[in-house]
């Protein structure tokens, strides 16, 4: 399937596209080249364009760097936000599939991605960031039965749990990154 289509199918009909993507064939790395990668450049596209449009006085370097955190954290939180999610899966009664976990962490983060690109827009980029989460939690609830096989009565407490460990680890990624790299520009490297 093209990205264009899981991108739509993952966005608009989610429960019906993760028995699809159940029945697909995929490694952590390729799922990183086919998707995550095209989709952490599209979503850096939104920092870049809020430099060339409200430059402020930070000026665009500030805004390429920012794009540059977000598209190495979101590549280094794929990975080790799979690896948390499948170590935890047997505690919460579900299989232990690293090519699973990888297809869960992907593709319910595509709202999270989307939201980036248009996080340019004043006030409502924001907002969309907000309802991407949002909908990004439900998206991967509705994906922990058919690729994780997890039980109705754990599905709520696993969710919750491998949301966290996501977001806990996009966050100290970018604070890892954005201090590295900020003061590697505040030092002229």
């Amino acid at each position: 399937m093209n990205l264009i289509d899981r991108v739509k199918n993952i966005l608009l009909t989610p429960k019906t596209e993760w028995d699809v993507i159940n029945s697909e064939t995929v490694t952590p790395p390729s799922l990183l080249v086919s998707y995550i990668f095209p989709l952490a450049v599209i979503s850096a596209i939104g920092p870049v364009l809020s430099g060339f449009l409200f430059p402020g006085l930070l000026g665009l370097n500030a805004f390429l760097i920012s794009a540059l955190i977000a598209f190495l954290s979101a590549i280094i939180s794929y990975y080790i936000s799979l690896y948390i999610i499948d170590i935890l899966a047997p505690t919460f009664g579900s299989e232990k599939d690293l090519n699973k976990s990888a297809q869960l962490v992907a593709y319910s983060t595509t709202p999270s991605f989307i939201a980036g690109l248009l996080s340019f827009i004043p006030v409502i980029g924001g907002l969309l960031s907000f309802v991407a989460w949002a909908y990004s939690i439900y998206i991967m609830y509705l994906g922990l039965t058919p690729l994780k096989k997890t039980p109705e009565d754990k599905k709520i407490i696993y969710l919750i749990i491998a949301f966290i460990v996501t977001v806990a680890v996009m966050m100290v990624v970018s604070a890892i990154l954005g201090s590295m790299l900020l003061t590697s520009a505040l030092l002229g490297f």
